[in-house]
């Protein structure tokens, strides 16, 4: 368990420590933040505002990482995700970058990489033989079969393009992420615990995943340090679809796809906001929100950052407590086992 201490400690202190300098580098190569046209006004004098600092979150969390784990396939995969979505939005960021707009990669060529991510993430999971059913409390284990391996795609997409919607206050989808990590990481810790009354015959597969976990929360709240309101740089899309893939991983991994309604409840309500909106609008003409993601829809009601910031946390902390409920009660029982 002190080696979950210590990565966290280490990828929250390393983000702080390189942070200055990291920002500083995207300044000076003019590594800007494109702002839409479409968006809130008050978002314009966040034109040019160094982003990509998702960079920082996955370096600094693959350091403590791969120091210390025990290189136990589900972890692996977990961290596989990780990189795999935080290249893609890698990609997306650069081309934003040469093109000078807000628009990156296309919709199809992301949603193409990440069934390239979902194909290797099936495979990995084959070859650790992880079972294809998904556990929904009261109806028990669902047999999935090889659509297991569909809804490991939905699971990816969903979680990384969710985050990646809400990321657009400052320290929003930040927060939110470290919530939502920090309940698996419970979850990892609990799981490693009751798989064995002896110390040295407990799961370094559980261990490996909260280690994983802590990592990428250290990071997170080093790279929240400068992204607080007023933001000196922002996660873009590499850092929204890395937490996004991290947060997938861990559901996939710990069998909890169900909870992953709960962890990631503000993401479903983002990515719920987006869709309603377009749905309305193409076939009754009028819009619900004033404007999509709904977290700017209460920007549109006069609502400051910061406010709506806190709230979603508050809310997510909700979603994310009566997760854990839910799996200690059902969850905890089989979870150990994998």
């Amino acid at each position: 368990m002190v080696r979950v201490l210590v990565a966290a400690i280490v990828a929250m202190m390393a983000s702080i420590v390189v942070g200055p300098t990291f920002i500083e580098f995207l300044r000076r190569n003019e590594l800007g933040q494109q702002i839409r046209e479409e968006g809130p006004q008050g978002h314009v004098v966040k034109q040019g505002t160094p982003t990509m600092g998702g960079v920082l979150i996955v370096l600094c969390a693959l350091l403590p990482f791969l120091a210390l784990n025990h290189f136990e396939v589900a972890a692996l995969t977990v961290a596989f995700i990780t990189v795999g979505c935080a290249l893609i939005g890698f990609i997306d960021d650069f081309i934003k970058f040469m093109h000078s707009r807000s628009l990156g990669l296309s919709g199809r060529w992301k949603l193409l990489l990440l069934a390239l991510i979902t194909l290797g993430t099936g495979i990995l999971a084959h070859h650790a033989h992880y079972p294809t059913w998904v556990y929904i409390p009261g109806l028990g284990r669902i047999p999935f079969g090889p659509f297991w391996y569909v809804l490991l795609f939905f699971v990816i997409a969903g979680c990384a393009n969710g985050v990646n919607l809400t990321d657009g206050l400052d320290g929003l989808a930040a927060g939110t992420a470290i919530i939502s990590l920090f309940t698996f990481m419970a979850m990892s810790v609990i799981a490693f615990i009751r798989s064995s009354p002896n110390p040295e015959g407990r799961s370094l597969s559980r261990l490996d995943l909260a280690l994983l976990a802590a990592a990428l929360i250290g990071a997170t709240i080093g790279f929240l340090w400068y992204n607080a309101f007023p933001a000196e740089v922002f996660m873009g899309d590499t850092g929204s679809m890395a937490l996004g893939g991290a947060l997938a991983g861990f559901a996939i991994m710990t069998k909890t796809e169900f909870l992953l309604l709960l962890i990631g409840g503000i993401y479903l309500i983002e990515a719920l906001s987006v869709m309603i909106q377009v749905f309305t609008f193409k076939y009754l003409g009028r819009r619900v929100f004033l404007m999509a993601p709904i977290h700017h829809h209460f920007e549109m009601k006069a609502w400051s950052e910061t406010k709506i910031m806190v709230r979603f946390w508050i809310l997510g902390g909700i979603f994310c407590a009566t997760a854990f409920a839910l799996f200690y009660r059902f969850f905890v029982h089989f979870n150990f086992r994998l």
